[in-house]
């Protein structure tokens, strides 16, 4: 995940300050209540509406993945949307879990929260990232809350906690100025200490969510008490510092960002005029974000080979039924302002730290192992088998089974 920023923007850091330290003496909470998704059949048919009479773009090429999304594949997809897709099928699914929301500061969040089976259930926040959503994570909240129904132990469920991050999914969005993981780290604390009453807590998270989850360790180390990640925030290192291997990887690394993380730069730098775009559009939004699945995902033999139609549409629908790929471009402005650009707050987190790699995620996110371990307080390291970005999604027993592993081990121990 590591970007750098342009300098202009690193001044809004002291404003940035100011109102965080403001925020976090009033981190005001209220009682949560419950929720179930529920989108009015007026806006389904909006949508619907949209998407069969949208304007498309021109076929240049050979309408494959080369230059972005796919112009065959979105119209393939776009056929079974406004044809065979069923959202009240996905919103069933959807609502399988208890979910509530609760307004802390100035948001109300949304969160699932499933009760491990067994005595002594350790408490788990999962944070989810950018195009992805609490969706990633639904269908493994029995692997991880009760995994005696998949064959496991009944004493290794985890309580879980999955919240839709602030702008994104079910809970609501900025009001004036953007946020970015340090404000997030800061309502995930309150969430789970004041709201959720825990003493102590682990947290796991990719993309975006593993940014929040390593900020979170450094802010709020006297509740976190271990992270895991299947994405690793790095650390500024000059080519002085670096080993050979790390040397390599940089070189890769950068060339992997200047050719697919142009999105980032964007979405940090002039969020509002995407936003005009993508917000007025169901079938660019669903563009937008399936292409980063096809770029990200271990899929080289098709997209269908690691996510259903279904999985990549319903992802892409929580941002269009809630009008919210505006805010969650805007995020990306904030993580500008609240880190100057930083992805590791550039101190090593000393929370005892486990990194999952999936061979197909992004380069920039899996340094070298020595680079982590000057990074984090490293205890637990493991390279999948197979698996991307979106891992709880495409991989949901490997990613379940390590961290369930790592979180009994650690929670419970310490």
């Amino acid at each position: 995940m590591k970007k750098t920023i342009p300098s202009t923007i690193v001044y809004l850091i002291t404003l940035f300050v100011g109102i965080s330290s403001v925020a976090a003496q009033q981190a005001k909470y209220d009682e949560p209540v419950p929720f179930k998704v529920n989108i009015p059949e007026t806006k389904l048919t909006y949508v619907l509406d949209r998407v069969k009479n949208a304007n498309w773009a021109g076929r240049i090429g050979d309408g494959g993945w080369s230059y972005g999304m796919s112009y065959d594949y979105l119209k393939e997809i776009s056929s079974y949307w406004t044809e065979d897709y069923n959202w009240r099928k996905e919103e069933r699914k959807l609502n399988q879990f208890p979910q509530f929301k609760v307004h802390i500061e100035d948001f109300d969040i949304h969160y699932y929260y499933e009760k491990g089976s067994g005595s002594n259930p350790q408490p788990v926040i999962f944070t989810h990232g950018w195009p992805g959503s609490v969706f990633e994570f639904v269908h493994a909240i029995d692997r991880l809350a009760h995994p005696e129904k998949f064959g496991g132990n009944a004493e290794d469920g985890l309580d879980v906690i999955i919240p839709s991050l602030p702008g994104f999914g079910f809970s609501s969005k900025p009001e004036e100025n953007p946020i970015g993981p340090v404000t997030t780290a800061r309502l995930w604390n309150t969430l789970m200490t004041k709201v959720l009453g825990y003493d102590s807590y682990g947290a796991q998270g990719g993309d975006l969510g593993c940014i929040v989850t390593t900020y979170l360790a450094h802010g709020h180390s006297e509740y976190v008490k271990a992270i895991h990640l299947n994405l690793v925030p790095s650390s500024f290192k000059t080519d002085d510092q670096m080993t050979s291997e790390e040397k390599d990887w940089m070189k890769n690394a950068q060339a992997f960002m200047d050719r697919e993380l142009d999105y980032f730069s964007l979405q940090a730098n002039k969020p509002q005029t995407p936003s005009f775009a993508l917000v007025d559009s169901p079938l660019g939004t669903a563009a937008w974000i399936i292409s980063k699945f096809k770029a990200w995902s271990d899929s080289k033999n098709g997209l269908e080979t690691a996510f259903t139609k279904d999985q990549l549409l319903t992802n892409s629908m929580i941002y269009i039924l809630n009008d919210n790929i505006d805010a969650s471009i805007w995020f990306y402005r904030g993580f500008a302002i609240e880190t100057g650009g930083k992805t590791h707050p550039g101190e090593k987190i000393k929370v005892p730290t486990a990194v999952a790699i999936f061979p197909a995620d992004m380069l920039n996110g899996r340094p070298p192992k020595s680079w982590i371990e000057g990074d984090y307080n490293l205890v637990r390291y493991n390279e999948m088998s197979s698996g991307g970005h979106f891992a709880c999604l495409e991989e949901p027993e490997q990613f379940t089974k390590d961290v369930s592993a790592f979180f009994n081990g650690y929670l419970k121990d310490n």
